[in-house]
């Protein structure tokens, strides 16, 4: 059912070079970009300036992230024609249509509602966030189908690293120059920033991957999988074949796992500054500040020394994987004695641990993610949409479910510090189990293959 071994035509491939990496970051700095105009941007504009009730967003920021089980669908899709780049544009124009679109359902909620046409806007800004759900995974599946086919393996931790850190680097660039432009705010104005994002990024996009994928073929023997993968299956048939893997069932359950848990503290690390420590907002803006800066040195540090220690290839990035689940739960151990002591403790420190750790998990599990993916030939895509659709339902459950535990701890113990000691160890409970598969995966197969599905 998998590709068959690289050969000696293969054994020299060098993949998807520098420049071409970049070009995909790109990519995903377009995705980051519109998506923070979504989710961050429309989300304060709503609740501030306009009033409406806060679940609205919420609830709109949820579906977006339920839409995205449609990922393993989109994977297919480009699986079937073995062509990336036409499933990329259309994610990205269906992601600005609906970025533009949400805004548009704003003014008809805000400005609209007293001569009773605020009805119209309810329907539409759902159907605006559906857009930019299908269109997250259609671009984002693809994006990621194609650094697996067209990323050598040695390069994969780094390639991980830089596509991330462009598109945080996408969503921070876009947060300055929008906050800039928006300002003094109106509706008007706030559509004239929108379009210009979605349609810039929508740009960017096109230009980033035009001509890349027929620039950067697989090597020969790599690009012809066995009889039977070669064969088109059905949706049904394909999901099924992969779910039958052992390792990339067993990886989806540790994806989940890890970002579930990986995203309980959203939403309360802020309030748990200000409830225990006594923080500012500005105070608690800039630990938040503290945690991403973590993220991103996490995240460098993969990249540089994913191929140079410990190993090129999966299990080099499994020791990277299974250190990152490790210091995050350490982290969050600290976060509950932080909420036994209170103030006094280094919470800085800690916060940019966890940051860190964090940062070193999320891109090895891409890298490793990649190696997987790349194991079952002419299968990338749908197995990159069952873990990103995974990833989708993790986030949108980890925050929710982290904010609804404190508020039920506090309500049922009365206790502020012991309702935080609860979720935090709980977050770091999750982390273990999720490095535990890690490891038992490696231990199940003594073969080179190991968890990852390529030669170590």
């Amino acid at each position: 059912m998998s590709a068959a071994p690289l050969g000696d035509s293969a054994a020299g491939w060098k993949g998807l070079g520098w420049l071409g990496i970049v070009r995909l970051g790109l990519v995903q700095s377009a995705i980051g970009a519109i998506v923070m105009l979504t989710t961050s941007l429309l989300n304060r504009v709503m609740v501030v300036e306009y009033g409406l009730p806060a679940a609205l967003p919420a609830g709109l920021v949820a579906w977006h992230f339920a839409v995205q089980l449609s990922r393993p669908a989109w994977g297919h899709g480009s699986d079937r024609g073995q062509r990336r780049t036409p499933w990329i544009v259309l994610g990205m124009g269906t992601l600005a249509f609906g970025a533009v679109l949400a805004v548009k359902s704003l003014g008809f909620l805000a400005v609209n509602a007293p001569q009773g046409s605020a009805s119209w806007g309810y329907p539409l800004a759902v159907l605006a966030f559906t857009l930019i759900g299908a269109g997250v995974g259609a671009a984002g599946t693809s994006v990621l189908a194609l650094l697996a086919t067209r990323v050598a393996p040695g390069r994969r931790a780094a390639a991980a690293s830089i596509t991330w850190i462009m598109m945080v680097a996408g969503i921070v660039v876009t947060a300055g120059v929008a906050g800039s432009m928006i300002d003094p705010f109106s509706l008007a104005r706030l559509t004239m920033v929108a379009q210009a994002i979605a349609g810039g990024a929508f740009v960017v996009a096109l230009l980033a991957i035009w001509g890349l994928e027929s620039a950067s073929p697989p090597p020969l023997i790599a690009a012809m999988p066995s009889a039977d993968a070669r064969t088109p299956q059905a949706f049904g048939a394909a999901l099924k074949t992969m779910w039958a893997d052992d390792a990339a069932r067993r990886f989806t359950t540790f994806v989940f796992l890890s970002m579930f848990a990986y995203s309980m503290q959203d939403l309360i690390l802020e309030p748990f500054s200000g409830l225990l420590f006594g923080f500012t907002p500005g105070q608690s803006t800039k630990l938040s500040g503290v945690q991403n800066g973590g993220v991103l040195v996490g995240m460098i540090l993969v990249g540089i020394g994913g191929g140079a220690f410990g190993g090129r290839g999966s299990a080099g990035l499994m020791r990277w994987v299974v250190g990152g689940c490790a210091g995050s739960a350490i982290a969050l151990a600290g976060l509950a004695l932080a909420a036994m002591i209170g103030p006094g403790w280094p919470l800085a420190a800690n916060v940019a641990l966890l940051g860190f750790a964090n940062g070193v998990f999320a891109v090895a599990a891409i890298g490793q993610m990649m190696a997987l993916a790349s194991a079952d030939g002419g299968r990338e895509g749908i197995r990159m949409g069952v873990w990103g659709a995974a990833q989708a339902i993790a986030f949108g459950l980890g925050g929710l479910l982290g904010a609804i535990g404190v508020d039920i701890g506090r309500t049922i113990t009365g206790s502020t510090p012991g309702t935080f000691v609860m979720v935090f160890s709980a977050e770091a409970l999750l982390f273990l189990v999720a490095a535990s598969l890690v490891l038992r995966g490696t231990a199940r197969r003594a073969e080179p293959l190991a968890f990852g599905g390529e030669p170590a």
